[in-house]
């Protein structure tokens, strides 16, 4: 089980061969240049690479990835930077590789329904590239716009419309992944099952762990014929969470179920100027899809089950544009959150649908007890929580109880009967909360498996498994000096 992890550090001399199989303008060298790398989305740790290459093809990325294996050099592997975990973090790793010019399709196939993109692709653009055939990608996540697909791959991220669709992991046929000793190997296919032990679908979520991906195979679906979008409004979260349950009890399964409280609405309202309701307790955003003909008898049913849960008003989408609109104003509801805080901190954890009003009771007793505004956006259809907690970052005391309070938050959702996350994944944030649901046995497992495809730990070490030399403080950020 023991593995060795690799200390040695960068030169300048591995930098020069860096630019030699990549070109100068794929090397990061410069110290404020190096110093937009130190955090993904997850801003309470940061550390500085002290380089960063840019490859442009799976040939040149092996060749970077066997010059650090030959040095024993760790590295990190980054996409578009937009997690939420710290799993792109340089922690050990002096050298961070970035899949940001990887970003061709190579081939889109709608007779056989896949596409294939290289990692760096930003998923909203494989939807954007078959539209007009009919077709669309549909995990969605939040960050759409920006996130690639080798960090989808990465971190097996969802989005409002995975209740009906499934996440990443039900959408990749086959992908390449350059394994940390620069050997590239194709892991799936470019059909629905391929015979074998299912190495494709262990590498999803691995967040990056296991080799780094260069490209994968998509698969499409079909656009529904038509969709209704609604909008529920309720004078308390309680009455919102019992319609989520009287939806899905009614045998409906909803294309997405999103909820918003009061501070999150007010926030997006004052960002988009879509019309929420700013003195509701939550809304519910709540989508339907596919033949035109099977959704009126479902809006009926909804409309009445929103009724029979006190909804003050249920408004139906018009038109392509309000919905558009509708779905703009959720996507971009984190961003809204820089109106109410400097900074934020997003939690990811999951909780049974039917514990959906137990958890949100359990973060506000949080929120009072550690002093903090937490707001709520969440996928309410498949109890995966996204409580935002707000802080300013130079107040000490006031990040290490943004901390303190996400650990409690994370606690309660395992005592409920959920999980640690749905779509954000361990990186660095979570590994200390790792024994809550895996024993010592589980995670001796777990490395065993990590063994057999980086058996060095060079690539991306010190994530998802807890070790004694593993776990950050993140109340003290480590920042380290650039070459």
């Amino acid at each position: 089980m023991t593995q060795e992890i690799g200390s040695s550090d960068v030169d300048w001399k591995t930098v020069d061969q860096f630019a030699e199989i990549v070109g100068t303008d794929g090397v990061v060298s410069d110290k404020d240049a190096l110093s937009v790398y130190d955090s993904d989305g997850y801003t309470l740790e940061k550390t500085v690479p002290k380089v960063v290459v840019l490859p442009k093809s799976t040939a040149q990325m092996s060749a970077i990835v066997k010059l650090l294996h030959s040095r024993g050099i760790s590295f990190v592997p980054r996409g578009a930077g937009t997690g939420l975990s710290g799993g792109c973090l340089p922690v050990d790793a002096p050298v961070m590789i970035g899949t940001s010019r990887l970003n061709k399709i190579i081939d889109i196939d709608v007779v056989n329904r896949y596409v294939v993109a290289e990692s760096g692709v930003v998923n909203l653009w494989v939807s954007n590239s078959v539209r007009d055939q009919g077709f669309q990608y549909a995990p969605d996540p939040s960050s759409q716009q920006a996130c690639t697909i080798g960090g989808n791959l990465a971190e097996n991220s969802g989005g409002p419309h995975t209740l009906k669709y499934g996440v990443t992991t039900n959408h990749v046929l086959g992908l390449d992944l350059v394994l940390p000793d620069g050997e590239v190997v194709r892991l799936g296919g470019n059909v629905e099952d391929v015979p074998g032990y299912d190495l494709r679908g262990i590498t999803i979520g691995a967040e990056g762990t296991f080799g780094i991906v260069t490209q994968a195979t998509l698969k499409l679906t079909r656009q529904p014929q038509a969709y209704r979008t609604f909008l529920a409004v309720f004078e308390s979260v309680h009455d919102a969470t019992q319609t989520v349950s009287g939806i899905i009890s009614s045998g409906i399964v909803p294309a997405a179920l999103e909820m918003m409280d009061t501070l999150i609405i007010k926030a997006v309202e004052e960002a988009f100027h879509f019309g929420f309701p700013t003195d509701a307790g939550a809304v519910l955003i709540i989508e339907i899809d596919g033949l035109a003909s099977s959704l009126d008898p479902q809006t009926a049913q909804i409309q009445e089950v929103c009724r029979q849960s006190k909804a003050r008003e249920v408004r139906v989408a018009a038109d392509d544009t309000e919905r558009a609109a509708l779905w703009k104003s959720r996507k971009r509801a984190f961003g809204a959150i820089g109106r109410l805080s400097p900074n934020y901190c997003t939690q990811d954890g999951v909780v049974p649908r039917t514990k959906v009003p137990e958890i949100l009771q359990r973060i506000t007793d949080v929120s009072h007890k550690y002093d903090l505004r937490i707001a709520n956006v969440f996928h309410a259809g498949d109890g995966n929580i996204h409580p935002i907690l707000m802080y300013d970052e130079r107040d000490v005391d006031e990040t290490s109880r943004v901390v303190k309070a996400g650990e409690e938050i994370l606690k309660a959702c395992v005592e409920l009967g959920g999980s640690l996350t749905g779509e954000h994944g361990i990186g660095v944030e979570k590994m200390g909360q790792m024994p809550l649901i895996f024993s010592p046995e589980d995670l001796i497992a777990m490395t065993d498996i990590r063994g057999v495809f980086n058996p060095r730990n060079l690539c991306n070490p010190n994530k998802i498994i807890p070790t004694p030399t593993g776990c950050i403080d993140v109340v003290s950020p480590r920042r380290q000096v650039p070459l």
